[in-house]
């Protein structure tokens, strides 16, 4: 006997879009330059169909112009599949797949297995089956199929599968295939259903015959042909997507990048939304409420103007649009609700007749109140507005330390109006750079003093939570080489710190211009101790110890004096007491960083001792540490260490510093070779190396020397001998 045919086919159970109209110009779709459709479907970033137009490799696309109109496939020109549609929202891409096999069977104990994939051998993709939104349908008389997990096992795992019998008189008139009635109501009689609960893009279909006759007789049946039918499947994806095992109990961890540079989300109106569950693991990034567009663009999502369509938002009056949000209330002249239909009523007649007839004084008595009333509740909206923003930036932590130093509080305080009165409302032309913690504006107080005011870039919880770790502790430091904090704001939606305002530069300004003069070897010796004089200190504070983690030339100010201030305290880490060790986020400047702390995590006093070495380096040298390479490829560290080993130091230094300097050039180069040792326990203590530099001043420039430094000279030249 021979009976044929089940039809196992994968369809999509339910897919949804939404769409909402845009303010002014459309959101762009992709990156500039690339095209953004295919034919009748929209290709939209991180999906890119051209070269460099896609986010990674995983997210290209290919349009096929062979066809009319062009078509949209993903995968490879010998297994792809064709793209119909591609939604952000969702996070999914809907394709077509020919997915009906014709199976054959002679005795009861037969089976066949084949392989069902879309995109073979990607399965590290970011594309994968939608969790819970397709079906597994087999169609067919007297068979079994069942679905399982492509496997390096011997017995590839199940998933699911189901079986489907067919009388004598049904099998007659075609299996109950005619007309597709079995794709309607699939419940076991010549089709079944059942549901796929994990996503890979590969599996294995068996089926099995179940019974070889019906009633006892030998059939003979001739098999339908193949129909093969194009249905549609849908696929979701994920930023930095991974698949995980179904029998993967370890607990999930965030998905969401903590570093903002280095996620997906470029816009900053938008929000990442992890993606964890029991199968496929990463993120996709939505754009915030009131915006629409293209998360992964800068500009990507733009504010929705909802009164463009008040009534599909529920407005029925006059409709304002504000950035994200939209306010809504009666027309002038109505009163009531203006979200509801027929909300807003005419106002009572009594009102306009009596200011119509009333006096001079009765309309200008209301006209006063009006006013009165008006600033009242502008005053209070901004009272409001002011507390929740002194809360959301942690305004707690001032008002300990107000508690603790009065005199700290009398001078910290600085208002909103001020700042804005001192930057002409943070103008541009005020502006004085930039770095990884915030914009740096000059300003000038009503006390005619000239500051720097510090405002954070984004408004995210870390970069608040550095602003107040930054106050608290520059709050409290006193030293003539740190940069002085005069106050903070933190009435605005961003805190915003004062400082003083130095007027030199910086350091790296100074080392790498392009006159053939710069810092004299006398005035970079100086510059190294006071830098280590500010190292020591913070090292050094009783209560609790600070590493600055971000030492480099660009953080040192010079006065016009050429005084160290040492600034930028937005990475800063307390060290508890009790301990030597703090396990961190790896934060700092490639080029100056420990390379232990950055492979580790472990962050000691010890990594500020490294920068400081890459500092003195770039001193000798002048090059600068972040982009220089040798011909060899070393970077500068190791190519000083490796020059001063072979005896060759001449080869890199700076041609000022040959010039001028004498047998302390060396003695400093040894210092610095001691500082960059990989094994953090072999560098020497900030105190160490402040103490050998102003050993190594005091022996070639004694008039430099001050009193308090003659005071310690035997500690000093203790330390020379050390170094």
């Amino acid at each position: 006997m021979e009976w044929t045919s089940p039809v196992l086919l994968i369809t999509v159970a339910a897919v949804l879009a939404t769409a909402a109209a845009a303010a002014g110009s459309p959101p762009p779709l992709g990156l500039p330059g690339c095209p953004t459709s295919c034919g009748n479907v929209t290709v939209p970033y991180p999906f890119g169909i051209s070269a460099n137009c896609s986010h990674s490799a995983g997210f290209n696309l290919a349009c096929d112009h062979t066809y009319s109109p062009p078509r949209l496939f993903v995968g490879t020109s010998s297994d792809r599949v064709q793209v119909t549609d591609v939604s952000l929202d969702e996070a999914t891409v809907r394709v077509l797949r020919e997915v009906v096999v014709n199976v054959t069977f002679n005795t009861t104990l037969d089976t066949s297995s084949f392989g069902w994939g879309f995109l073979s051998g990607r399965r590290a993709g970011p594309l994968v089956l939608a969790f819970g939104r397709n079906d597994f349908f087999v169609t067919g008389c007297n068979v079994q199929a069942t679905l399982h997990e492509l496997s390096d096992a011997d017995d590839d795992p199940l998933i699911t599968g189901c079986s489907s019998f067919c009388s004598l008189n049904s099998q007659r008139d075609g299996w109950g295939l005619k007309g597709g009635g079995c794709r309607r109501k699939c419940h076991g009689a010549g089709c079944c259903k059942a549901a796929i609960p994990s996503m890979y893009d590969h599996y294995i279909v068996r089926v099995a015959g179940l019974v070889p006759d019906v009633g006892g007789k030998q059939q003979l049946h001739e098999a339908p042909p193949p129909d093969l039918s194009m249905v549609p499947v849908l696929l979701e994806w994920a930023m930095d997507s991974t698949l995980a095992s179904s029998t993967d109990n370890t607990t999930a961890t965030t998905r969401c990048p903590k570093d903002g540079a280095s996620s997906a989300c470029k816009s900053e109106h938008s929000s990442c939304k992890e993606v964890d569950n029991p199968f496929h693991r990463g993120y996709t990034c939505r754009c915030l409420p009131g915006y629409h567009g293209n998360p992964y663009l800068a500009d990507g999502c733009q504010d929705i103007d909802e009164c463009a369509d008040p009534e599909h938002y529920g407005c029925y009056g006059e409709c304002n649009n504000m950035p994200g949000t939209f306010e809504c209330r009666c027309r002038r002249g109505f009163q009531g609700n203006a979200s509801m239909v027929h909300g807003c009523v005419k106002s009572s007649q009594g009102l306009s007749i009596a200011l119509g007839v009333g006096s001079g004084a009765v309309v200008i008595i209301l006209a006063l109140s009006t006013m009165i009333i008006i600033q009242k509740l502008k005053k209070r909206r901004i009272r409001k507005q002011r507390q929740r923003f002194f809360k959301q930036n942690h305004g707690q932590l001032l008002q300990k330390l107000v508690c603790q130093r009065a005199d700290i509080a009398e001078r910290m305080i600085v208002t909103k109006e001020e700042l804005e009165r001192a930057t002409n409302n943070f103008d541009k032309a005020r502006k004085l750079g930039g770095g990884g913690h915030g914009t740096v504006y000059k300003g000038i107080l009503s006390s005619q003093h000239v500051v720097a005011i510090k405002k954070s870039k984004i408004v995210i919880q870390k970069e608040i939570t550095e602003f107040i770790n930054e106050v608290a502790i520059l709050s409290q430091v006193n030293h003539r080489n740190i940069v002085k904090l005069i106050g903070c704001c933190l009435e605005t939606e961003v805190p915003l710190l004062v400082y003083e305002f130095i007027s030199n530069g910086t350091l790296h300004n100074h080392l790498h211009v392009e006159a053939s003069v710069s810092l004299s070897w006398k005035d970079r010796l100086r510059v190294a101790i006071e830098t280590a004089r500010a190292l020591t200190y913070l090292h050094s504070l009783a209560s609790t110890p600070i590493i600055h983690r971000d030492i480099k030339s660009p953080n040192i100010l010079l006065d016009d004096m050429l005084t160290v201030k040492l600034s930028d305290f937005g990475a800063l880490r307390y060290i508890p007491i009790d301990e030597e060790v703090v396990h961190t986020d790896v934060q700092g400047t490639l080029g100056y960083l420990d390379p232990t702390y950055l492979i580790t995590g472990h962050l000691t006093e010890k990594s500020d001792v490294y920068s400081f070495a890459v500092l003195l380096v770039e001193l000798l040298t002048g090059k600068k540490p972040v982009s220089y390479r040798s011909c060899q490829g070393f970077n500068l560290v190791n190519h000083f260490v490796a020059l001063l080993s072979q005896g060759n130091l001449d080869e890199i230094l700076d041609r000022q510093v040959e010039r001028e300097g004498d047998g302390e050039v060396v003695d400093i180069a040894l210092l610095a070779q001691m500082c960059v040792k990989f094994s953090s326990e072999d560098r020497p203590t900030m105190r160490q190396v402040e103490m050998t530099l102003e050993s190594i001043q005091a022996a070639e420039f004694p008039s430099d020397v001050t009193d308090d430094d003659r005071s310690s000279e035997g500690s000093n030249l203790e330390a020379r001998s050390w170094g």
